[in-house]
């Protein structure tokens, strides 16, 4: 009796896999599915291979190119200086003279709030950084 369900199982499964390699067409006849690699090679010759854009080649030296200068560099160090190297900053950008008196006011309220903490660090350094 086993061996007479394992051999409908079996059966059941042969008849479902040709089954689901057919496909109809669009006048309702069935056809055989040609295999993944023959769809590709099918599409691949009804469009022909469009050449990358004078932008889209400058980008991909530019990928090169930082990809060889982040060599041994792993993790987010290798994120961040990806992204930055692909926009053109290479990590060496100079802060503006707005960005440098920022820092020096932080530098100096810094120094003047030594001593404080918590809340009251919090306010000195907003009032100090305000005027």
């Amino acid at each position: 009796m086993k061996q007479l369900i394992t051999a409908l199982f079996c059966a059941l499964f042969a008849v479902s896999g040709a089954y689901a390699a057919e496909k109809a067409d669009p006048k309702g006849e069935a056809k055989k599915g040609a295999p993944a690699a023959e769809k590709k090679a099918e599409k691949a010759a009804e469009k022909p291979k469009k050449e990358p854009s004078e932008a889209q080649k400058k980008q991909q030296e530019r990928m090169k190119s930082c990809n060889d200068k982040a060599e041994g560099k792993t993790g987010d160090e290798r994120k961040s200086f990806m992204s930055s190297c692909l926009k053109g900053d290479d990590g060496k950008k100079e802060p503006s003279e707005a960005q440098k008196k920022q820092q020096q006011r932080m530098k100096d309220c810094s120094a003047k709030a030594e001593g404080k903490s918590g809340d009251d660090r919090k306010k000195f350094m907003s009032s100090c950084l305000k005027g």
